[in-house]
């Protein structure tokens, strides 16, 4: 789910130029650089875009020679939620036949166990994927429909940085794979 969220954070911009300023671009680019190592939080999911500023304020360290600044604004994330649905690309079907893996958006871990994918039989070989007899082929590069089932956040965990891991599932209505959609041909 997409959400806005009001955060302060404290940035620290370099030394000023040789006339002793500060740009307000350096302190907003110093933002920027910190909240892509940062990726994401427990509280407010995955950072997307900042929408607003709405204060820059001076704050003083001690002993430290250069001013750090206050920042406060509002910014765009995406945190995943237990009963949503979304739409994930296949990224990996293990060769085990124990599941898949899917990416949506900025989330890199959401796992489809074979047990939630109902009617479906795992096919080995080189490209491995799944068969349902109706409703078509789940391999890699497959657009799937989902549900989400958990989340956890995994913080920093097995070589990831501030991640969430998600359990999804297909078993229910109009979730699956998606078809592809190719333009008609038309001619003017």
């Amino acid at each position: 789910m997409l959400c806005e969220v009001e955060l302060d954070r404290y940035v620290y911009p370099g030394k000023p130029d040789r006339n002793g300023l500060i740009s307000r671009r350096s302190i907003v680019t110093c933002l920027l650089k910190y909240l892509l190592l940062e990726k994401a939080s427990k509280d407010h999911g995955y950072f997307l875009a900042i929408t607003s500023i709405k204060s820059i304020s001076l704050h003083a360290v001690r002993g430290f020679p250069y001013p750090w600044f206050r920042m406060i604004f509002k910014c765009r994330s995406f945190m995943p939620f237990q009963g949503e649905i979304l739409r994930g690309v296949v990224e990996q079907v293990f060769r085990s036949g124990r599941g898949l893996l899917l990416r949506s958006g900025p989330l890199k871990l959401a796992f489809l166990s074979v047990i939630k994918m109902p009617g479906y039989s795992f096919v080995p070989g080189e490209n491995p994927s799944f068969l349902h007899d109706k409703l078509g082929k789940i391999e890699a590069g497959v657009v799937v429909r989902f549900t989400v089932l958990s989340v956890r956040w995994t913080g920093r965990r097995w070589g990831a940085r501030n991640e969430f891991a998600v359990l999804a599932s297909i078993d229910g209505e109009s979730l699956g794979p998606l078809p592809l959609v190719q333009p008609d041909d038309i001619e003017l």
